[in-house]
């Protein structure tokens, strides 16, 4: 019974931001003496977390923040720490710990069975990080307030802003932000799918998942005690399953990052998805290779006839890559290929 789904996913970003520092979060290819763009794994799992909040139309599990005030009244960070408890589905598949202060209470954690990647180029020569300038600029409107300070933090008057500018061509309604990075190119993200831990919460007293409330309200509430390889767990119900599992293909499919991206938004499509059992195979599916006269020049590739590999190619990757296979339904028939594959596994009796 194979237990891990593997899913890679080709996107394309074109002039946007999708990870901030400078502009545009990059890292340095030593190979190819280039930056590459990149958003972090982090960043795609909150991603994908929305669009599988937005798939069920929940709104996520709270977090709560604690902090310390001394005794001058100045706060100071403490723990953070959402609810623990799997029948929220963002807790139940985004995974959570609770380490409370001074080691008075038992540390819960659950690690999430999505192993996420971040998304980071097919290629360092298939990826790009332009710099623009860019401006904020008001001056076309007679209503802007303009505040000048002395070194002293002294407001200045009407009477001294105008002084100070004497002599001098410049604007206090406009401002020049120069240097800003801009990612374009193709991008791949990969996902591993633990399908024994997915659905299942351990019951270990040693290294403990939940609380024993938590534990009592979802016996309660249908969940069932099975064993698999990590020890006694409890099983979420199949109706849980039922509704969950369509909602997180949809998530793995249409996931997309819209966050630091309100001057530069890019619809950042899918253009193809592969999925598999085999960790190396799926690598092999959707790559590069060095064009065979110019070393500085790479060429896309989607294997469309992998052994072992469902490829599902959008209509939209043929304007990039060379292929066959591309359909209009693509994207919708990935997304049933993991309902498919999510559903057919057997979670009550995996120690079969």
């Amino acid at each position: 019974m194979n237990s891990t789904i593997y899913i890679r996913t080709l996107k394309r970003a074109e002039h946007t931001v999708f990870c901030v520092a400078d502009g545009q979060k990059t890292y340095f290819d030593p190979q190819f003496r280039t930056a590459v763009p990149y958003s972090s794994g982090q960043q795609v799992k909150r991603s994908l977390i929305d669009a599988l909040s937005n798939a069920l139309n929940e709104i996520p599990a709270p977090t709560t923040f604690l902090f310390d005030a001394d005794k001058d009244g100045k706060l100071k960070e403490g723990e953070v720490y959402a609810t623990c408890d799997p029948s929220s589905a963002d807790q139940l598949l985004g995974g959570w710990m609770k380490a409370s202060k001074g080691g008075t209470e038992r540390t819960i954690k659950r690690r999430s069975p999505l192993s996420i990647s971040a998304m980071r180029g097919l290629h360092p020569l298939l990826t790009s990080t332009p710099n623009e300038n860019i401006s904020f600029d008001r001056s076309d409107r007679p209503n802007n307030a303009v505040i000048v300070r002395n070194e002293k933090g002294e407001v200045l008057s009407e009477d001294q802003i105008a002084a100070l500018l004497t002599g001098k061509d410049r604007s206090l309604s406009r401002k020049w932000i120069p240097d800003n990075k801009r990612a374009n190119g193709l991008f791949i993200q990969d996902m591993a799918i633990d399908l024994r831990r997915l659905f299942c919460v351990l019951q270990n007293p040693l290294e403990p998942e939940i609380s024993a409330e938590t534990e009592a309200k979802l016996l309660a509430n249908g969940w069932v005690e099975c064993h698999n390889i990590f020890g006694k767990c409890l099983v979420a119900p199949k109706a849980i399953r039922a509704k969950l599992i369509p909602a997180l293909a949809y998530a793995i499919v249409n996931w997309s990052i819209t966050s630091n991206q309100s001057r530069t938004f890019s619809l950042m499509e899918t253009l193809a998805i592969s999925v598999s059992d085999n960790a190396n195979k799926i690598a092999s599916s959707i790559r590069a290779k060095l064009h065979e006269e110019d070393d500085n020049k790479a060429v896309p590739i989607i294997e469309e006839e992998l052994a072992g590999v469902n490829s599902f190619v959008s209509l939209s990757a043929a304007g990039y890559i060379r292929t066959k296979k591309e359909v209009a339904d693509a994207l919708d028939n990935a997304q049933q290929h993991l309902v498919d594959l999510m559903m057919a596994f057997d979670y009550e009796n995996q120690m079969k």
